[in-house]
C-alpha cells in the first residue's frame, strides 16, 4: 500500500515580478527543516507563479466589478452568464469562474491571471530544483476551481511536469478479476486537492511537497507531458459543451 506525505512548506516570502521562485522555495524548505528527495511532487499554486511571471493586471480597488474587462478579454467564449458570474473558456482551454481571474491573495488593485503556458512553468520550475538541488522531482501548478453538479471548490492542476497527468488503467483488472474499460485517474489533481488540505485558502502557504507517490506515476527524465494536452478534453471529445 502506498503512504503518503503531504507537508507545507511556510516561509515564502511575497514575490514579485521576475522573483527567483525556485531559489526562495528551496530556501523555505531549508528553513522548515526538510530537504527534498527524489521523487517528490512539489505543488505551488497558480498565484505566485503569476505572480513570478508578471502575469497581473491592475484594477480599481474601490470597485469590485472592475476586473469584468479582463474576464471578457482572457476569455475565447462565454458558456453561461448569471448575474456578475461568468463561466468561460480560456485560451488554455480551461472551463472556469471569470476565466481564472483573481483577486484574492494579491495587494488591493491588481488582479491575477493565469499563467500564459502553466505546464512550461512547471517544466522550468522542475529544472530549476533539479539543477540547484539535484533532485528529481515532479512539479503541479494548483488553482481552485468549482465543479459542476457538486458544491465547493477544490485544487486541481493546471500545469504539472514530471508526472504522468493521467494514469490510464483500462485494460487492468479490478479485484474481482474485471477487466476495467474506461478507468483513467488524473492523479495530478489529486495531488493537487490533498496538497491544498495543509496549503489552505487564506493561511499564506502557496508551497506544499507530497512524498510518497507511486514511482510509476512519474515520467522518465527525457518524457514530456502536461495538463494541457492530457487533462484537458478537446471540443469533441466534451459532452457539455
Amino acid at each position: 500500500m502506498t503512504r503518503l506525505e503531504v507537508i507545507p512548506v511556510p516561509g515564502m516570502p511575497e514575490i514579485g515580478r521576475a522573483a527567483d521562485l525556485a531559489g526562495l522555495l528551496l530556501d523555505a524548505v531549508a528553513a522548515g527543516h526538510e530537504q527534498l528527495r527524489d521523487h517528490d511532487i512539489v505543488v505551488v499554486t497558480q498565484k505566485v507563479v503569476s505572480k513570478a511571471e508578471g502575469a497581473m493586471a491592475a484594477v480599481d480597488p474601490d470597485d469590485p466589478l472592475s476586473h469584468k474587462p479582463l474576464v471578457e478579454r482572457e476569455s475565447v467564449r462565454v458558456l453561461r452568464r448569471r448575474g456578475d458570474l461568468v463561466i468561460s473558456e480560456t485560451r488554455h482551454g480551461f472551463i472556469c469562474a471569470n476565466a481564472g481571474i483573481d483577486l484574492s491573495n494579491v495587494a488591493r488593485g491588481e488582479a491575477a491571471l493565469l499563467p500564459d503556458d502553466p505546464d512550461r512553468s512547471a517544466r522550468r520550475l522542475r529544472d530549476a530544483i533539479a539543477g540547484r538541488a539535484g533532485v528529481r522531482v515532479g512539479v503541479i501548478v494548483s488553482d481552485t476551481f468549482g465543479r459542476p453538479w457538486r458544491r465547493g471548490v477544490t485544487d486541481v492542476a493546471i500545469g504539472s511536469a514530471g508526472l504522468r497527468p493521467v494514469i490510464d488503467l483500462r485494460g487492468t483488472h479490478d479485484a474481482y478479476g474485471r477487466e476495467l474499460q474506461v478507468t483513467e485517474v488524473a492523479v495530478v489533481d489529486e495531488i493537487a486537492g490533498a496538497a491544498d488540505l495543509v496549503m489552505g485558502k487564506a493561511a499564506g502557504v502557496p508551497v506544499a511537497i507530497v512524498r510518497g507517490v507511486a514511482l510509476d506515476a512519474f515520467l522518465a527524465p527525457d518524457e514530456r507531458a502536461g495538463v494541457l494536452d492530457r487533462i484537458v478534453r478537446s471540443p469533441g471529445e466534451d459532452l457539455f459543451r
